[in-house]
């Protein structure tokens, strides 16, 4: 109990009444932060809530998720650079400090960026199925229902619909973290229990490899949920192998969600309503299941075998194989990714590293479909499409190019490094005759000396309009 009141027998030479009496407290003392001051009217602190307050903007913050993608959009030097870097430097292929499995992967992936026009079309068109499983006839008309709806009912089971078919696309990805998780847990328990948990570990396996999703699912709520019950309660263990479980438990409910039977039937919810009866109702279960199937994007596609062996050359690093370098290149680069793919990013984005005419081009592309550029005096908002490029050239350096277009008007404005300036002009001229050819008017094209790189949010002013309405407290 405090002892609040002093009424406990006093330690010997230490009298406590005495403990933090009689320190005067000035407004002016900096230890002493926001002190009251009757005389004046005091500012706000330099007090955050964010961890390690001493070294602001390098910490996690803690009062909004939202912030702290922000901080680390401003800290990511980006993909396309870093993996520069990483596969060229003074224009040789890097390969010190990499283990023999990360150096095969670069390998391939070096042989995928060898292409020409169509190649890079192609593999342009497979990151941009890729980047969506909502594309299509289907999902604009939903689209377009949603945002008609008057009734929440029709809003709340569109949205299901959506969930269920977004967990039954990503079958392949759920069922490998469900054994990744249950391997992960029987590795962190003591081999009594570890063994019992292989045990149905390989039986997992063997009903994700014969498509069992239902045996699975009643394996994992009537085997594996109550071993590991069992398990926490004897042994009281609130570690890893209990962070696993809570992991496991949200892909099992996923997985159980995106059972074809339960697409189905959210589908068959929807057709139920008057307004999408007539779009919907002459969809069989057949020809739904082919809609969707077509709609997932390939897995041969250039595009996936890029993504396969990049993906596959970063575990490797990040599973301690190769130098500290190499380690934490990988891990800049997955890093960039990630935080690109942000679910607090308004913006499309690819990659695309090639090598053309001998040269290697490691790329990054964003693009805002729904973008506003204000116009006139009166600075009133325009809508248009923006891109930006950022091209880092071997031999020559970095380039932004910063695109907008209004139906046929395209504006450009290229930023490059200061060896290209002197052919500013003929660039220029080129771009202009390049527009022309395809039947688009130009609205301006700019080539100058580049001072620093463009940062995203100088281009895309909409990705703070998170500030508003998002501000999730951890």
């Amino acid at each position: 109990m405090p002892d609040l009141l002093g009424a406990t027998n006093p330690v010997p030479g230490y009298d406590n009444t005495n403990v933090n009496r009689n320190i005067p407290i000035s407004p002016s003392n900096t230890q002493v932060q926001n002190v009251p001051d009757l005389d004046r009217v005091t500012g706000a602190d330099h007090r955050t809530e964010q961890q390690d307050a001493g070294q602001a903007g390098e910490k996690i913050r803690y009062d909004s998720n939202f912030q702290t993608f922000l901080q680390q959009l401003r800290r990511s030097q980006g993909a396309g650079q870093t993996l520069s870097g990483l596969m060229v430097r003074e224009g040789t292929v890097v390969t010190s400090g990499m283990s023999e499995g990360i150096a095969e992967e670069m390998a391939q992936v070096m042989g995928l960026l060898k292409m020409d026009q169509a190649q890079l079309l192609a593999f342009l068109s497979g990151q941009m199925k890729a980047g969506t499983r909502f594309g299509g006839a289907l999902f604009a008309m939903l689209r377009n229902a949603y945002a008609r709806a008057d009734s929440e009912g029709v809003r709340g089971d569109i949205l299901q619909f959506l969930k269920s078919y977004s967990d039954w696309s990503s079958t392949g990805h759920i069922e490998g973290n469900l054994l990744r998780n249950l391997a992960g847990m029987a590795n962190s328990m003591p081999a009594s229990w570890g063994d019992k948990l292989r045990e149905l570990l390989a039986q997992l396996e063997n009903g994700v490899a014969a498509g069992d999703r239902q045996g699975n699912i009643s394996l994992l709520q009537q085997k594996v949920f109550p071993l590991m019950s069992a398990y926490v309660g004897q042994t009281h263990d609130m570690g890893t192998p209990r962070e696993l479980l809570s992991l496991l438990a949200l892909d099992v409910t996923r997985y159980e969600n995106g059972s074809e039977e339960k697409l189905l039937e959210t589908f068959h919810q929807l057709s139920g309503y008057g307004t999408l009866k007539g779009m919907l109702g002459g969809v069989d279960d057949k020809s739904l299941l082919k809609l969707l199937q077509g709609s997932l994007p390939g897995q041969k596609g250039i595009a996936a075998q890029f993504a396969d062996h990049l993906a596959a050359a970063a575990a490797r690093a990040l599973r301690g194989e190769g130098s500290a370098e190499v380690q934490e290149a990988f891990r800049n680069l997955v890093s960039s990714m990630l935080i690109n793919e942000s679910v607090y990013m308004p913006l499309a984005h690819f990659l695309i590293p090639m090598e053309l005419d001998g040269r290697m081009l490691f790329s990054e592309l964003w693009v805002d479909a729904d973008a506003e550029e204000k116009k006139g005096d009166k600075g009133q908002g325009e809508k248009c499409m923006k891109f930006l490029f950022k091209i880092d050239v071997q031999g020559l350096g970095l380039f932004d190019v910063v695109l907008a277009n209004r139906e046929k008007d395209v504006s450009i404005v290229v930023a490059c490094p200061e060896g290209v300036v002197p052919f500013s002009k003929e660039i220029e001229q080129n771009i202009s005759r390049i527009l022309a050819r395809n039947e688009l008017n130009s609205a301006g094209v700019s080539v100058r000396k580049m001072e620093r790189p463009v940062t995203l949010t100088e281009v895309f002013p909409k990705i703070f309009e998170g500030k508003n309405s998002v501000n999730v407290k951890v």
